[in-house]
């Protein structure tokens, strides 16, 4: 398959929701198909949805960022867990690099809104503060372009591709 000309355009409410800070799951597979897979520890979206950056623990992402180094294939899934609202962005394209000083602070806001996010399903702060703890000098951020993203939020329109025009 091709690599598209430009990434899906994803709606405006859609992005809001990715960059508000939901849950974030990163998978890949090696060349044996074996997947590997892993919650992110914070994620950044740029406005028009064309960049995408995801945080990993390098010592427990380890297989997951040998994939993705390997293959530069990803899949990641947003998702919010107080409406089960889904978004899952593919890209052949990932990049790994280190995380830099200037990423503590997206990390932080990311923090900020899990902990408010799941403290709507019962999970408190301390949970929270718990389950995303990690050195930033252990950190590796993966930024990618979207190829294709879909809907998985339960239901009928699950599975469906995404990519209409920005509202």
């Amino acid at each position: 398959m091709e690599h598209p000309a430009t990434p899906p355009q994803l709606s405006r409410d859609l992005l809001d929701m990715m960059a508000r800070g939901v849950s974030v799951i990163v998978s890949a597979c090696g060349h044996d198909l074996t997947p590997s897979v892993m919650r992110a520890l914070g994620s950044q979206i740029s406005a028009s949805g064309d960049l995408v950056t995801v945080y990993l623990g390098r010592r427990p992402s380890a297989q997951l960022l040998r994939d993705v180094a390997t293959s530069g294939r990803m899949a990641v899934v947003f998702s919010e867990p107080s409406s089960h609202r889904t978004v899952q962005l593919k890209t052949r394209r990932a990049r790994l690099r280190e995380a830099r000083p200037e990423d503590a602070a997206v990390l932080q806001r990311y923090l900020l809104a899990m902990q408010q996010e799941l403290d709507r399903i019962g999970f408190g702060p301390a949970f929270v503060s718990a389950m995303f703890a990690h050195p930033l000098d252990d950190v590796v951020a993966v930024e990618f372009t979207p190829d294709e993203a879909f809907d998985q939020t339960p239901g009928p329109r699950a599975g469906q591709a995404l990519g209409g025009a920005v509202a």
